[in-house]
């Protein structure tokens, strides 16, 4: 995965003054997410959005079968279960790598946020509280906290600053919901981040969190309406 990322972007329909780096879930493309970019985008018109492609390998917990992954897993639901911390690191190397072209390209790392749905999640989380860049926040979708015992060690200061989304739902069987809240716990017990913010305290750092009682792995109109407020709220228009 040193290669650089393959990615889908959806251009801003007018001045381009933020990015939105999303990435997506094991077994999908850049594409699963092109509906929500083009959802969003009458809103948030200065917005781009860069939506990689995960490279194919082989994923262990599924008989070893080739998909597109971030990193590989070993078994599926069990929070303690063994991590592929190399394909997760290289990942987030990648994940810079991105944010570096953004950067390069004039947009300020703090009109960049890093989100990501399941694997997706747990990949802008890991990648977004140990960059050295100060982004303008996270948003995880049914997600966990990944190498939680190496993070601390790894985490940028300004990692207690970040505004973070985050939604879970409550009949998650693959992600379950256990996993949200566990690493909740352990992110404000170990890494001192406020994981109880309010929306409208939100901007001075830490996580707002949702959760749906319904929702089983995946996102409904109610998770994105509540996301579209967080993301509009981070990243306003700016001439």
């Amino acid at each position: 995965m040193s290669a650089a990322l393959k990615v889908l972007s959806v251009a801003p329909r007018a001045k381009h003054t933020a990015t939105i780096i999303f990435v997506h879930g094991l077994g999908d493309t850049g594409y699963g997410w092109k509906p929500v970019a083009d959802m969003f985008a009458g809103e948030m018109q200065h917005v781009k959005w860069v939506l990689p492609h995960a490279p194919t390998i082989p994923v262990t917990a599924n008989g070893g079968m080739q998909m597109p992954g971030w990193f590989d897993i070993y078994e599926f639901g069990s929070i303690n279960s063994r991590e592929d911390e190399e394909g997760m690191l290289k990942t987030a190397h990648a994940l810079n790598q991105l944010i570096t072209a953004e950067v390069d390209a004039g947009i300020p790392a703090d009109r960049i946020l890093l989100g990501g749905f399941s694997q997706g999640a747990a990949m802008s989380l890991l990648t977004g509280i140990t960059t050295e860049r100060r982004l303008a926040g996270l948003a995880v979708l049914s997600g966990w906290l990944p190498i939680r015992t190496k993070v601390k060690a790894m985490m940028n200061d300004h990692a207690k600053k970040l505004p973070i989304f985050w939604g879970h739902g409550k009949m998650d069987p693959i992600v379950q919901y256990d996993r949200a809240t566990m690493s909740l716990e352990y992110i404000k017990a170990q890494l001192g981040l406020n994981t109880l913010v309010s929306p409208d305290k939100v901007l001075e750092g830490g996580i707002e969190f949702h959760s749906y009682d319904f929702l089983p792995h995946s996102v409904d109109d109610k998770e994105l309406a509540d996301l579209k407020t967080f993301l509009k709220k981070v990243l306003p228009p700016r001439d």
